[in-house]
């Protein structure tokens, strides 16, 4: 029933956490949910359709320049990963490690 809805009370000043008042705004407009999985969140429809609309735009103007889309990996192996730490300073992946496939151990983390 829409009385049992838990909306956010308040939303926070963009200015003092932004980070938290976009997540407040697409909450409180019901574009996501937040998923059992740690750190996933579930898009619900109108904020999928809002990410369509985004990438169809985006991808137009990117197609006007003569950029070509490209699809990257889902599943890094970890020693690629770990090439990072001598890049980017402060490098500390937050990562869910597959280390199986079926019943086979893998050779290399992904």
């Amino acid at each position: 029933m829409a009385g049992d809805k838990k909306f956010v009370e308040a939303i926070t000043s963009m200015e003092d956490d932004f980070a938290q008042w976009y997540t407040d705004v697409v909450k409180k407009a019901e574009l996501i949910d937040y998923s059992s999985v740690k750190g996933c969140m579930i898009i619900k429809p109108a904020g999928y359709a809002i990410w369509e609309n985004i990438q169809k735009e985006l991808d137009a103007r990117f197609k006007e320049t003569g950029v070509e889309n490209v699809y990257m990996p889902m599943f890094i192996p970890e020693s690629l990963l770990q090439k990072e730490k001598d890049h980017v300073e402060g490098f500390a992946p937050e990562v869910a490690w597959v280390t199986r496939g079926g019943l086979e151990e893998l050779p290399e983390k992904l």
